[in-house]
């Protein structure tokens, strides 16, 4: 990378001192750093070290040639995009297709044009310095993305961008989970603004980490409620598992905030979970568009949210019984509702094992739920 001075590096290697000090003066007079190395395993070693903007490297060496050590260059993952020069007598198409094959990003046969030389060392280095700034810019896009999304949903986002940003939308099963602060109306009337947004942040601050930990999407805020979605946009064949370990993960954040926070003494969190079919992709416009969950299950987990008392978790049938194996709970009151055809059998959750445990060493959460949240 380019040192403090804003000049790149590139590393030489050859084992013939006359040839690799001839190209390390007529580089400096261009303004670039150059390193030496005159064999395979000190090239690597200074490229593992310095990470170079550039590697000219010579085919025939004793040992370790030149192909030998594009490949090996290659193995790193610090060094992939370092575009290497190969120089060599070899003449024959083979040789240089060889070279190309290794690793290699563009070959010059010996002896060389010095201007042809330069000419190729800055197209390189212009390359190189383009891909640096365009791995800066992903890496910010990155770390934005991750405050709504898990790191591997975004990272499959910058893969297929065209897919993941495009409007329209796809049927797929997914489960969806909704957590809301019960009792925070009546908190938010008795506090100003800013005590109200500090408590809402510091809540939202333990409980949304839960939902990256297991690999789930942030949908949205909902004033105190987070919506959830595991499944999509990257596929999980764990979701209801995902969902009920995060909602599991939440009560007991939710549980230990309360203990250091005496003014959240009288709310409680009630969550939902509901899987099933549904569509999700981008709605809105070209230009501004939300990645949301549209259908009867994220309905039903509203529904199941609304529900539950504060300390509860309450689910669908389809989540409980891909839940089962590691989870045990107890049939709670069936769920009526406005367009509901029949009632929805609904069950509470009351304990969840730890990953690989069985399902008798599940412990259920210390604290009793308040009807009055």
């Amino acid at each position: 990378m380019p040192n403090v001075n804003g000049n790149s590096w590139i590393l030489v290697v050859d084992d013939n001192d006359q040839n690799s000090h001839l190209l390390e003066s007529l580089l400096r007079r261009q303004g670039y750093d150059v390193l030496l190395a005159a064999d395979g395993p000190s090239a690597l070693s200074q490229a593992q070290e310095m990470t170079p903007d550039l590697i000219i490297l010579d085919v025939m060496m004793p040992g370790m040639d030149g192909y030998e050590v594009a490949r090996e260059i290659r193995k790193d993952e610090h060094l992939r995009a370092t575009p290497i020069l190969m120089l060599t007598a070899l003449r024959e198409l083979e040789d240089k297709v060889r070279g190309l094959e290794a690793g290699a990003d563009d070959f010059l046969v010996k002896p060389f044009n010095v201007v042809e030389l330069l000419a190729r060392v800055r197209s390189l280095l212009r390359i190189k310095h383009l891909h640096d700034e365009l791995e800066i810019k992903n890496a910010l896009l990155e770390r934005v993305l991750t405050r709504y999304i898990s790191q591997d949903v975004a990272q499959e986002i910058l893969r297929n961008p065209d897919i993941s940003l495009q409007l329209g939308g796809r049927t797929c099963t997914v489960s969806v989970l909704f957590a809301d602060i019960r009792g925070f109306t009546h908190f938010a009337e008795q506090r100003d603004a800013s005590q109200v947004i500090e408590v809402l942040n510091k809540v939202f601050d333990r409980l949304t980490p839960m939902v990256f930990e297991h690999h789930g999407t942030l949908d949205k805020y909902l004033g105190d409620a987070i919506m959830a979605v595991y499944g999509a946009p990257v596929s999980l064949n764990n979701a209801p598992e995902a969902a009920a370990r995060t909602a599991w993960g939440m009560q007991k954040q939710f549980a230990a905030l309360k203990e250091l926070d005496a003014r959240l003494a009288n709310l409680g969190l009630g969550i939902g979970i509901a899987t099933g079919e549904a569509v999700v992709g981008n709605i809105g416009t070209q230009q501004f568009m939300d990645y949301t969950v549209i259908g009867h299950i994220p309905n039903l987990a509203k529904r199941l949210q609304e529900t539950a008392m504060g300390g509860q978790i309450l689910v669908d049938v389809p989540t409980y019984e891909q839940i089962a194996d590691f989870a045990y709970g107890t049939p709670a009151l069936p769920l009526y509702g406005k367009g509901m055809l029949r009632p929805v059998k609904v069950f509470e959750v009351l304990g969840i094992a730890g990953s690989g445990e069985e399902k008798s060493r599940a412990i259920p959460l210390e604290a009793s739920y308040d009807q009055s949240v």
